[in-house]
């Protein structure tokens, strides 16, 4: 897949479960990267510069399979996949958009609605995932402040879920600290929530599609993935797009001396000041 933006490794794994689904006792190689070289920006506008500055080289690969002996060995199982596209929004599909400086020079512009849009996509993907992976009892609070407002006109806040009640990590897409915390804003998410996404963009910068499984591999390194922990993929990509994945660990998961953490996983977490002097 080419094209999808930073929320492309979860297209990719939903696209290879569908294949799985179709073809019996197979495998199928997801790999997801982030190359800035053909992307690099040389211009001097400002919301082409931003990329720049936060992008890194970085990838990850994954092995699916639809075998009945791999699940011994398997880490994880994919429960749930779920795609939002907000392309028919002209604002959504502008916000993050590759195009010429007055220059002439090639590159990917951000707008200042940017996070309103990931915003509004997040809450069309949850209102999807949400009747998958949370409790009764948050779904009826749900849908009895959404009849309140719409119906009797009562003037109160929408209801937001508890996705900590559904979910026992969170790997939200390192695309920035405004997007990490946006995110950790909106659906009310702890500080050790969201640790392995800041701690990821503070190690490796945005490395695109790979990030969530920087996250991953982070909190796999701390020695807290246990059997039966179900994980949170967020992806977040142009277009706009915004993805997720569900997985449930399948045994407890020790810490790989192969891991791109395990030279320094011992100085994590650190304190990410929200300025810095310069």
């Amino acid at each position: 897949l080419g094209g999808m933006g930073c929320s492309a490794g979860v297209i990719a794994v939903d696209l290879a479960k569908d294949l799985l689904q179709v073809h019996r006792n197979s495998y199928s190689l997801v790999v997801s990267m982030e190359s800035i070289t053909q992307n690099w920006y040389f211009g001097n506008s400002r919301s082409m510069l931003i990329p720049n500055c936060l992008f890194r080289v970085g990838g990850a690969a994954l092995l699916l399979s639809n075998k009945c002996k791999d699940k011994r060995r398997a880490k994880y199982q994919l429960v749930h996949s779920v795609r939002t596209h907000k392309a028919a929004d002209d604002k959504a599909f502008h916000c993050i958009y590759q195009q010429q400086d007055q220059s002439g020079y090639m590159g990917i512009s951000l707008s200042k609605q940017l996070l309103a849009m990931a915003g509004d996509a997040l809450k069309t993907n949850i209102t999807t995932l949400g009747p998958l992976v949370l409790p009764i009892s948050e779904q009826v609070l749900f849908v009895a402040t959404q009849v309140a407002r719409k119906l009797f006109n009562v003037k109160m806040k929408p209801y937001i879920p508890d996705f900590k009640l559904a979910f026992d990590h969170f790997c939200i897409h390192a695309g920035g600290r405004a997007v990490i915390d946006a995110v950790a804003r909106n659906l009310r998410l702890s500080a050790r929530d969201v640790e392995p996404s800041r701690m990821a963009l503070h190690r490796f910068g945005n490395v695109s599609s790979s990030s969530i499984w920087y996250e991953l591999a982070y909190s796999e390194a701390k020695g807290r993935i246990q059997r039966g922990s179900r994980v949170w993929q967020i992806a977040f990509g142009s277009g706009f797009k915004c993805n997720s994945a569900v997985w449930v660990a399948l045994h407890s998961i020790k810490p790989e001396t192969d891991s791109p953490w395990a030279a320094c996983i011992h100085h994590y977490p650190v304190v990410t000041p929200e300025m810095l002097t310069v």
